[in-house]
């Protein structure tokens, strides 16, 4: 049975739902997040990906008149296209702008085995365009319609040997750069996304959908990275026996995955 602050809970979210759809060019709104995924605490934000087409305009969620920013599209980059964080009845929530033309688009590459990675503020091993996928998986839809696919084989077999190179090529460097001078804030910050190009490697092969680095190396069982790096000392050879013992660590979970190592 529901509690009452559930159903207000829900009441809110459906008004707000309603809101975005009837914006001209929106095609769809989905809940995002640890709400969608029912990891949540009651204090948690509202995550919602308005899903659009041509004709849609931020200015007409800002004309709705709710408090707090909004980017242009475009204003996070090409994949992230925009966004902000608006204020609903004393509610905190994140707006998300997703391109329907785009999301085809990456579909189609992923069917290939095709991907980017591209920078994106606050994730270490970069945004892989396919998380705009992964949040198609995970969302609940809201109101319209907005597509879902399964995680697709080609990128399945393509994305792990990609990203095992990067972090591999991230470890060389994480050596040779930083830990043979002394260098440890470099070196630690190598070894952490180091890790995390791991984690994507696993999970792709798993075929497991992921729209952040929150979890990452929780569901990728790379935690084990953690008591490395809270060790490291400051001369350079211990350091370079951190990155040594980091190698070990992630080489041995790509191999237990069965991913080809080279």
């Amino acid at each position: 049975m529901y509690s009452s602050d559930h159903n207000l809970e829900v009441k809110f979210v459906e008004q707000v739902a309603d809101a975005l759809h009837r914006l001209p060019g929106v095609e769809g709104v989905a809940l995002g997040g640890s709400r969608a995924q029912g990891t949540n605490h009651p204090h948690s934000d509202w995550d919602l990906a308005v899903y659009y087409r041509e004709g849609f305009d931020p200015e007409a969620i800002r004309q709705l008149g709710w408090p707090g920013q909004l980017s242009d599209l475009g204003g996070w980059g090409r994949i992230f296209n925009g966004g902000g964080k608006l204020t609903v009845d004393e509610q905190v929530i994140d707006i998300h702008y997703r391109d329907l033309g785009l999301i085809d688009q990456v579909h189609s590459d992923a069917c290939r085995g095709d991907f980017t990675i591209e920078p994106l503020l606050f994730h270490q091993a970069g945004l892989p365009s396919y998380i705009l996928l992964a949040e198609l998986g995970i969302n609940k839809t809201l109101r319209g319609h907005v597509p879902r696919w399964d995680y697709p084989e080609a990128l399945r077999e393509s994305a792990p040997g990609i990203w095992w190179l990067n972090a591999d090529l991230t470890l060389h460097y994480a050596a040779e750069g930083h830990a043979r001078h002394g260098r440890l804030a470099q070196c630690a910050g190598l070894l952490s996304e180091a890790a995390c190009h791991t984690a994507h490697a696993i999970l792709a092969h798993r075929g497991e959908w992921m729209t952040n680095e929150k979890q990452l190396l929780s569901k990728a069982g790379l935690r084990g990275i953690d008591g490395i790096v809270g060790q490291l000392g400051t001369q350079p050879e211990s350091l370079l026996q951190s990155v040594s013992d980091a190698r070990e660590l992630l080489l041995g979970a790509v191999r237990d995955e069965g991913i080809a190592s080279g």
